[in-house]
């Protein structure tokens, strides 16, 4: 990845951020320019709360260029609360992935190795809940 694209995603991949259609109401992850639902441009910025849940995950154990460092590592689909559906590693999970339905939040960390220009790259992961919220 080259340094520009890298400061361009700063907001995805360390805030989390994507965005919200003015129109329909419908929230993406990642940001998008267009609503693919109601085909408005009239988009805004929106920081999600990073917390969700896990709703399907896999363990990945022969790993792609870039992340061989870190194989064996556990990938997940999380529901955000905000709705969106989004891929990511998991962080402290431990050796199997968690079952679906497992309370998540997002952490920063490193997501893969150093590539040719020396630049490590972090960002979004999610880990088990260290507290989960209590259900009134």
């Amino acid at each position: 990845m080259e340094l520009p694209r890298f400061h361009r995603l700063r907001g995805p991949y360390y805030r989390l951020e994507g965005t919200r259609c003015r129109g329909c109401g419908a929230k993406h992850f990642p940001p998008r320019r267009v609503c693919p639902g109601c085909r408005s441009g009239d988009l805004e910025t929106l920081a999600f709360s990073g917390r969700g849940t896990v709703y399907a995950a896999t363990r990945v154990t022969q790993a792609p260029r870039g992340h061989g460092s870190m194989a064996p590592y556990s990938v997940a689909l999380v529901r955000l609360e905000e709705g969106p559906l989004v891929t990511a590693q998991l962080a402290d999970a431990g050796d199997e992935p968690p079952p679906g339905g497992t309370p998540v939040e997002m952490v920063t960390r490193k997501v893969r190795d150093s590539e040719e220009q020396g630049l490590i790259v972090y960002g979004y992961k999610f880990r088990p809940r260290l507290e989960p919220e209590k259900q009134a």
